[in-house]
């Protein structure tokens, strides 16, 4: 594929900007990598951290999105796991170092020259991507793109999320958005209660919610109607620690499943007290990934999706941005 070739991409130019349409040149891929044409690229509230200069130091500019459903189109010299025509996600995980201690003890996820799809590396608000094939997962054959779009990151996330949440029964999910109404099919398959929490006020995601099988559903500011056993947190809202922390009994657990959040306010050490924590979620490492796109094959997850054609990208962040979406956004190239 010659580079003379172009293809349409949305890139963001500086922080808090509005993404502009642009053309590229396709690329070649290097060595290890796979060039692959984007069929379906969901849309994270980690891309709109990016966008809204939440997060530092993104590459600039920056093609977002790490959702990423496609088919290999070509390879570099040395990348053997995919061949032409196989379809792939490309993760949030792009690279990583291998020798640091976190990589070398099994915590990739942590590596201090971790690189990122949709922030250290071009993404998938585009017609093609590059990416290191190492990285890359297979999609279960019963997922359309669409639907499959949101396992990359709304999946992945809130998978590694319910992971730290242990055995727990009664699981509360603040932030009943895309990665909560995946996380929520899963529970419930294995027989847990789910209580879904969403903005206050919101009837409608409260009946999304049920509809999705919650045994209770309300707003953030009110208590479930018994203690949970642990409580993972989707929002970026610090404020909802605190009330997390209240609405789990003694040793229960407080997730916090996103990148950025806003501060934690103060609150009385006896809402901590009891052996109750709080945890944070760094990324995800390969293995998690595998781990999930197999429990992904044998457990029929309905993903709720709204569909923008690429150049409306500006709009879906705004859609999220504001509360108006149910489930996941999704940007077809």
């Amino acid at each position: 594929m010659g580079a003379a070739q172009l293809f349409q991409a949305m890139r963001l130019h500086a922080p808090r900007a509005a993404l502009s349409l642009d053309r590229l040149p396709v690329p070649e891929p290097g060595a290890g990598q796979i060039l692959v044409k984007v069929r379906a690229c969901g849309v994270c509230r980690t891309d709109l951290h990016v966008a809204d200069g939440e997060l530092p130091h993104p590459k600039l500019p920056l093609v977002p999105g790490h959702e990423i459903v496609g088919e290999v189109v070509s390879t570099g010299i040395r990348a053997k796991r995919y061949s032409a025509g196989t379809r792939v996600g490309i993760p949030w995980l792009g690279w990583t170092c291998g020798e640091c201690e976190f990589c070398a003890g099994g915590r990739e996820n942590l590596c201090e020259r971790a690189r990122f799809t949709g922030y250290h590396l071009d993404g998938g608000y585009a017609g093609y991507a590059l990416a290191d094939e190492r990285y890359c997962l297979p999609i279960p054959e019963r997922y359309g793109d669409v639907a499959a779009a949101p396992l990359l990151c709304a999946g992945l996330i809130g998978y590694r999320s319910y992971s730290m949440a242990g055995d727990a029964r009664k699981l509360g999910l603040y932030g009943f958005g895309a990665a909560a109404h995946v996380l929520s099919q899963i529970a419930r398959a294995e027989g847990r209660q789910v209580f879904a929490f969403v903005r206050p006020g919101d009837a409608a995601g409260i009946a999304f919610a049920r509809r999705l099988g919650a045994a209770w559903a309300g707003g953030s500011d009110e208590a479930p109607p018994e203690p949970l056993d642990a409580a993972i947190i989707f929002a970026a809202v610090g404020a909802l620690v605190p009330l997390a922390l209240k609405a789990v009994k003694k040793g229960g657990r407080v997730i916090c499943g996103g990148i950025h959040m806003s501060d934690i306010p103060s609150f009385p050490y006896s809402l901590l007290w009891g052996e109750r924590r709080v945890q944070s979620v760094a990324n995800l490492t390969r293995a998690d990934g595998e781990r999930f796109m197999a429990l992904a094959a044998k457990t029929p997850l309905a993903t709720e999706v709204k569909t923008y054609p690429l150049e409306k990208a500006n709009e879906a962040l705004a859609d999220l941005r504001e509360g108006k979406l149910q489930g996941a956004a999704v940007l077809l190239p």
